[in-house]
């Protein structure tokens, strides 16, 4: 049986969580949400994700912290950074990071399943 490709959503606000974690498992996604990104850290050191989709701004961490944890410990899982925030400086210090990709809030569910959908197939062609 094949594995499933692993997603991981950090967002802060629960109902984020809800309706992306509903659209990756319609892709046939193995997904796993998380509202607090100490949580999150500890699974992505414990299990390798492909995907990461976090928020930027949260109280615990924000985004960048957390990014900049994932590529230490899971240096090959993507990451897609959402935001309500969005500013051009964000965007750029983000892909400067090595973020797969950003998206600014509020997108439709469509963007984002095909930067996944991107992301994916990436990773499983290197």
């Amino acid at each position: 049986m094949e594995e499933k490709n692993r997603v991981m959503v950090l967002d802060d606000e629960p109902i984020v969580c809800e309706r992306l974690r509903s659209m990756l498992e319609k892709m046939d996604l193995e997904v796993e949400t998380f509202v607090e990104p100490g949580k999150a850290i500890k699974r992505i050191v414990e299990t390798p994700f492909q995907v990461l989709i976090t928020d930027l701004k949260m109280k615990e961490l924000d985004g960048i912290e957390v990014v900049k944890i994932t590529q230490r410990v899971s240096p090959q899982t993507k990451v897609i950074m959402i935001t309500g925030f969005a500013t051009v400086e964000k965007a750029k210090q983000a892909l400067q990071m090595g973020v797969f990709d950003f998206i600014a809030k509020p997108f439709k569910l469509s963007q984002l399943r095909d930067l996944v959908a991107k992301a994916l197939n990436l990773s499983a062609s290197t």
